[in-house]
């Protein structure tokens, strides 16, 4: 049995469009694109958001309990990759497919817009279920949506869900528990979630700004990737990944990226290869200043000062549980079909912070000049909790 985990097929939804052509042309080009100012979840405030205006599927056909915006955004993902997966579950059958995935928000939109009939009429929505709000809701809707039996189970442990399952679906078919995996994740914007973000003075009013001097938080945003990986050879491989856990703060990383560096160590082991066969990674980069501050000691600590880095936050938002498997789908883009190795460009005002170490930052139409090899991507989560993915061409 083959250890490869190769990705055959990705799906990706973003703010930045809805299928991968539209979103390589989006984020390799020349202009930053993507955020919308908006004052939908914040009145009163304006803020740039990473939001997805296109018509979702419809989902009518699930269950009661499952019909929410979470599960309409992974379904637009899958529908970019139904075909290869459903030629895995026929070849393999449905007990041998396993679902992995990612999401913070479930159904709060839902559960927001309940509350709100609730506090005025006394009555809640037709329809509405508080399984919505269950976690495992985004697994059993695909489960359900597909017909398959085998393992099923969410990850939620904040902006590092989306890449952990990633993980996750590896170490199955690595254990001969699967033949195939749909991984990845998904989440949607919501009022909570602003306001939980904005209570911690995290959320930027302007375009968010990584690395810079003027940095001032994030941008929150919505999507959904996800892949169908299997031992069988693909585009990519799924050559690396790390995990690491701080447990340093409930919320703020600790401050020397001893877990980011753990993890980022862990990716390169795992893959067999040094810091000098990575060519581009993909930060974290949620534009705060302690994650900013962290993550450019570890990248330093890691891969040293040369290899091409940015972050793609300024155009999709921070999508949260959904980021690690965007940012996945985005490096997956930068592999195939780039035979000049043009790289996702760093989006700011150019204005270093004197107290970062200096990195390698990609500048707009910025190539290799070949075909990219190796690419990374970091994601780091509340609670310290760290992943790093890394993906090979083949």
């Amino acid at each position: 049995m083959s250890s490869t985990i190769h990705l055959q097929s990705m799906g990706l939804v973003c703010s930045l469009g809805q299928s991968a052509d539209d979103i390589r042309r989006a984020f390799l080009g020349g202009e930053p694109s993507g955020l919308t100012v908006s004052e939908a979840y914040s009145p009163g405030r304006a803020l740039h958001l990473g939001m997805v205006h296109s018509p979702l599927p419809l989902i009518e056909h699930a269950a009661p309990h499952l019909r929410m915006r979470n599960n309409a955004m992974a379904a637009a993902a899958l529908a970019q990759i139904r075909p290869a997966v459903d030629a895995a579950i026929a070849r393999f059958g449905p007990g041998r497919v396993a679902i992995v995935v990612g999401t913070s928000t479930s159904g709060l939109p839902e559960g927001e817009a309940a509350r709100k009939q609730w506090a005025h009429t006394k009555t809640w929505p037709e329809g509405f279920s508080y399984a919505q709000q269950e976690l495992g809701n985004l697994a059993d809707f695909l489960a359900a949506e597909l017909g398959v039996t085998g393992p099923a189970h969410v990850i939620s442990t904040a902006c590092s869900s989306g890449a952990k399952a990633l993980a996750s679906g590896a170490r199955l078919l690595q254990a001969g528990l699967a033949d195939a995996v749909v991984a990845g994740g998904s989440d949607v914007l919501g009022a909570f979630t602003v306001a939980g973000f904005s209570a911690l003075e995290s959320v930027s009013a302007e375009r968010c700004n990584p690395l810079s001097a003027n940095r001032h938080g994030i941008n929150l945003g919505e999507g959904a990737a996800l892949f169908l990986m299997s031992r069988d050879e693909g585009p990519v491989r799924l050559a690396g990944w790390g995990e690491s856990s701080d447990a340093h703060h409930i919320s703020a990383p600790e401050p020397e990226g001893r877990g980011a560096i753990a993890s980022m160590r862990q990716a390169l082991q795992r893959a067999g290869l040094g810091p000098e066969h990575i060519d581009y990674l993909n930060l974290h980069g949620t534009a705060t200043p302690q994650n900013d501050a962290m993550e450019s000691k570890a990248v330093t600590a890691v891969l040293g000062a040369d290899v091409p880095v940015s972050s793609t936050k300024p155009m999709t938002g921070h999508t949260l549980a959904a980021a690690g498997a965007i940012e996945a789908a985005l490096a997956w883009l930068t592999l195939v079909d780039n035979p000049h190795g043009l790289l996702p460009p760093h989006w700011w005002d150019g204005v270093p912070d004197p107290a970062l170490p200096s990195l390698n930052i990609v500048q707009p139409g910025q190539r290799l000049g070949r075909a990219p090899r190796h690419v990374m991507s970091n994601s780091f989560a509340f609670g310290g909790s760290n992943a790093t993915l890394l993906l090979g061409a083949t």
